[in-house]
This record gives C-alpha cells, structure tokens and sequence, in this order.
C-alpha cells in the first residue's frame, strides 16, 4: 500500500514537470526570414541582425528563426527562382512557418510573385522595401508592410548645403537588377537639380574601374553612395568591402542614404534609421504572430529621419558644423583633451591654484617683510642716532680738547708771524714754515669736525663696500683725547691685509665708539691699576673679527646672557640701549656680535661680520 503512494506521487511529480515543456513546445513559432541577396549584404545585413534582436527583446515566445536567400536575385534568373519556390515548399511542407519576413525588394517582389504557390495562408511581413517596389495592389489579406520613402531631393540638397562649392555628384550604383531599376529612379530625382550640379553615373563599370576613378576626381566633387552588390562584371560584394575600398581611395566625401552604411566611411546626411525600422518591424511580427490580421497592420512608410553626420568625416573633409541643417545630430565627437583628461586636468588646476595661493600669500609676506625690514633699518637709524648724540655727548670733552690743540696752534703761529712781519727785515723762510704749520692744524681741525660731522649726521641704513682697518682707525681717533683724560691707554693693531666688508660705515663706527666707551666706564669705575683699552682687526677664514678688550673688572657671570638686553645696564646713570643698539646694528649687517671674559681679566668683546666678496 505504501509503495503504491510513492509510485502516485512520481507520477504525479513528473507530469507537473513535463507539462511546462509540452506546454512550451505548443507555444513555439517558426519565423523563415527572407533576404534578398544573402545575410551579408548591406545595408539589410543590418536590418536582419537588428530585427532579430528586437524579435527577442518584444517576442512572449521561443522563436525558431530560420534565414533564407534569394541568391536569384543578384541576376534576375526566373528558373533559379522555380527552383527556391520548391525548395521553401519541400522545407517547409510539415511544418510551415508561422511568419514569413522578406527584407528588401527582390525579397518582397518575390514572395509576391509566389505568394499563391508559396504559402498562401501564412502571415507576412514586407520590411526594409521602398514603397515603389511593392505592388499595392496584389497585396494579400495576410500581408503586411513596413515601407520606406526614399526622399533622394533632400539628400542632394544637404550635399549642396554643407559643400556649397559641388560642381559634380558622382552616384556609385550597381548592376544588379534591383540596383538597375534605381538607377532610373535616381535619374528622375537628379533631373531637378539640372543647371546647379552634374551627376555622373559609372554602373556600366567593374568596381574597380570606379575606384580608380573615384581616386582621380577633380575638385568640388562629392561622391553619392546607393548600392554595390554587384557590379557590372557580375562580381558581388557583400559586407563592407566595397564601401570600404571607395573610402580608403575616394578623394571626395562620401554621403548615402541610410545608416546601414553609416558609422566609419560615410559623411552622413538625411537617413533612414536602422533601429526605427527594425523596432516597427519586429512589433509587426509579435503582433501577427499573436494573431492579429495582417491587412489592418500596415503602418506608414518609413521616411527620412533628422540628418546625422559623422564627426571624424566632417574633420577630415574640413566641413564647418555651421553648414549643417537644423536639428542635425553629430556622432563619434571625439573628446577634447579637457573631456578626457577633465579629472586630471581640474587636479592639476587645483594644484595650480594652490600654488598660486601659497605663492601670491608668500610674495604678500616677502613684501610685508621687506616693508616691515625698510621700517625696522629706519627705527634702528632713528635710534641709532640718538645713541650716537649720546655717544658724542661723553666725547665733548675729548673733542673740545682735540679741536683746541691745533685752534690753540694756529693762534700761537699766527701771533709770531705777525710779530715777525713787523721786522724791518723779516724771516720769509721762518714765516713760511708758520704758515705751513697753521694749514697743518686748519687740517687737523677740519678732520676733527668731519668725523664728528659723519658720526651725527642723520643718514638712512645704506650698504656700501668699505675698508674695515680705516673704519676702526677713525672710530679710534674720536676717542684718543677721551683715553687721554682718563689716563686709560687706548691701542690698535690691525691686520696686515686689507679688510673689506659691505655695510654702513657710520654705524659700524658707532657700534665701536659704544664698546669703547663702555671700556672705558668699566676702568674709570673700577679704577683698577692697569688701565688699558686694545682694538684688534683681523680676518678668520671668510670672516672679518674686530676684537675690543679692557682691563677692568670684566662682567658678572650672571649678567653676562643679559649684556645684550634692551634697558639692561649696570650703569647707575645708564640706560641699557647702547649694547642693544650695537647688538642689532651688527645682525642688520648679518653679523654676531658676542661677550666674554678673558683669562687675565677684563671683558672682551667680538664683533664678527661676513668678509666681502
């Protein structure tokens, strides 16, 4: 019992398995679709792939999609064509198809002729043919049409709009019968453009005979591509060979008439749509199939769509988009640098605008640096002259002194001259040598004024080349009458070269008058037994040294990081802007300026400043 379950439910298991099956085997069509002159050629070729794919994408039903070719047709042969007729009926006599679709003329001008003998049953669709080409009027119930309109008047117009310049159309047509009847077709369209452009025909040619012509053209010429299946010597030319071969020679852009051709060779111009005619087709086809009548499914002929061209063509042949109809659709643009590289080229940009900020901000402070520089050197001349009224105020008495030894001098010699002159027979030799020495003391006199005039003078930071012995020197001469009333020995060695540096002479003047001046203080207060200034130049590898040292007591160990401090002193009376001052005037001149005490005693102090070059 529990066996005879099991098998039932098998049973039952398997037939719900087989019934989707049959269920789907019922519902399979057999569609034979027709071509004119082989799979191939173009531009049905094109037609057919796309129907088949648009067949697929609409069809509710498994399609068993046979093709066909009436190879007849590349020559007209009416046996050859019995002997097709027979063929289909044998193939299809247990079977016959559900659909029959014919594409291009030969194919519908066929299944017409035969449609009685054929299958005179079986729904049919005419695709892909000019409407001239069908014979309206032997149409059969089970027939339905897609028909196109050729509208070749607006294909020479937009040859004529884009290269107003054409003088000659040269038509590349074949031999095959179907090529043959639009041969004339073509003629009667051409006649209304007699007067404003020739047309020139080569069908009765070999192909090759119209490349070498195609090669050859003159000038102003352009070249209308219809059809090549076969050309006058009988040869066939299926895919894009021939089309091909014409571009790679032709010296004249090409143009056509639908976009089976368009897409490497062709130029472009006003065409019929591929996609549009095998998108209605196949909606034809799904429509018969589910059972509606053929006779009430024929759609309006096809025409024209909106002109597209080829970019790539338009560049080669040097045509201006301006020319092109309104609503014309350019394909195969290729991108700019900027489309391509746009990611890229804005990263860069951004870099760039960085960059440019950073350096438009660094330039902004370079600038506000350089103004903040010219402002700080003004202060420090400012200031720096103060310090030196100051400077010369402690040197008044050195000064008055130096100025009265040669004033005093001059007086003295001056007074015996006078004497001498009131002889009854004067000296000339002895008063001559009074007035030399009264011009020696004017001169002694008149350098004292000039290095004190050079000190006080209130003049901006200017760097110039100077010798730095002959700078010290004059430093030097300003203070001896002031070592000289304080008893303090004050010497100078120089180095035995010359010593050249870029800078300002009178700070640097000042900046040595301070170090010896506080020299001196530092004695005086000290009041020490040894009582000695030294100066010393000399030069340390790419370095000029100016080294000032004293005997006094030298600088407490705790002072000595504060020496350079503003408003530091150990002065009771000081102010603490003198080393401050020549601690900044040495930096301005990109030097160091450094103290210390020596061994033996005292401070010493070293000014080093970068040697000229």
């Amino acid at each position: 019992m529990r066996v005879g379950v099991w098998i039932l439910a098998l049973l039952t298991l398997a037939s719900c398995l087989l019934e989707p099956s049959a269920a789907s085997a019922q519902q399979a069509k057999r569609v034979v679709i027709l071509h004119s002159f082989g799979r191939d050629f173009r531009p049905w070729g094109q037609y057919a792939k796309s129907i088949r794919e648009q067949l697929d994408r609409l069809s509710p039903w498994h399609l068993d999609i046979q093709d066909h070719s009436l190879v007849a047709a590349r020559f007209g042969d009416e046996d050859h064509q019995a002997a097709f007729v027979s063929y289909l009926k044998a193939l299809n006599a247990r079977h016959p198809p559900d659909l029959i679709v014919s594409i291009g003329a030969p194919a519908a001008n066929f299944v017409q002729r035969n449609r009685s003998n054929l299958f005179p049953r079986v729904p049919m669709v005419l695709t892909a043919v000019e409407q001239r080409r069908v014979d309206s009027a032997n149409l059969s119930p089970e027939d339905s049409v897609v028909a196109v309109a050729h509208d070749f008047p607006r294909s020479f117009d937009t040859i004529l709009q884009v290269l107003p310049a054409t003088k000659r159309i040269v038509v590349v047509n074949g031999a095959s019968p179907n090529e043959t009847v639009w041969r004339r077709e073509i003629q009667k369209d051409a006649d209304l453009f007699a007067g404003k452009v020739e047309f020139i025909w080569h069908d009765g040619m070999s192909f090759d005979a119209i490349l070498q012509v195609c090669a050859a053209l003159p000038p102003d010429s352009a070249i209308f591509w219809h059809l090549m299946n076969i050309d006058a010597t009988g040869m066939a030319y299926e895919g894009d060979r021939a089309l091909q071969a014409l571009h790679k020679v032709a010296n004249a852009p090409i143009f056509s008439y639908d976009d089976g051709f368009f897409g490497r060779e062709i130029v472009g111009g006003p065409m019929y749509s591929v996609e549009e005619i095998s998108r209605l087709t196949a909606s034809v086809a799904v429509r018969l199939l589910g059972g509606e009548k053929p006779a009430e499914v024929r759609p309006a002929a096809v025409r024209f769509a909106a002109a597209k061209f080829d970019w790539r063509q338009l560049h080669r042949w040097g045509i201006s988009e301006s020319r092109l109809p309104p609503g014309s659709e350019v394909l195969f643009r290729e991108p700019s640098i900027w489309q391509r590289y746009h990611w890229q080229m804005l990263m860069i940009l951004a870099v760039f605008l960085v960059q440019a900020g950073l350096i438009s901000g660094l330039l902004h402070e370079r600038r506000r640096r350089r103004f903040a520089e010219v402002e700080s050197r003004q202060r420090l001349a400012e200031l720096a002259h103060v310090n030196r009224y100051s400077a010369v105020g402690e040197l008044t008495t050195s000064i008055a002194h130096e100025l009265n030894q040669p004033l005093g001098s001059i007086l003295t010699n001056a007074e015996t001259a006078e004497l001498m002159l009131r002889a009854a027979q004067p000296d000339l030799a002895e008063i001559q040598q009074i007035l030399a020495d009264i011009r020696r003391d004017d001169q002694r006199a008149s350098e004292v004024i000039r290095r004190l005039r050079s000190v006080l003078k209130k003049t901006p930071f200017e760097v110039k080349h100077i010798e730095l012995n002959d700078t010290v020197r004059e430093a030097i001469d300003l203070v001896k009458a002031l070592a000289q009333g304080r008893r303090i020995t004050l010497s100078y060695v120089p180095v035995m070269t010359d010593l050249h540096v870029k800078g300002d002479p009178v700070q640097l003047q000042q900046v040595i008058l301070n170090l010896i001046i506080n020299a001196f203080d530092a004695i005086s207060d000290a009041d020490t037994g040894k009582r000695e200034v030294s100066v010393a130049t000399l030069r340390a590898g790419h370095q000029a040294e100016i080294r000032i040292a004293d005997t006094g007591p030298g600088i407490a160990a705790s002072d000595l990081g504060n020496v350079f401090d503003p408003f530091f002193t150990t002065k009771p009376q000081g102010m603490g802007m003198g080393l401050a001052i020549a601690k900044t005037i040495v930096e301005a001149h990109h030097g160091t300026i450094a103290a210390a005490n020596q061994l033996a005693g005292g401070a010493l102090f070293t000014i080093r400043l970068p040697t000229a070059r």
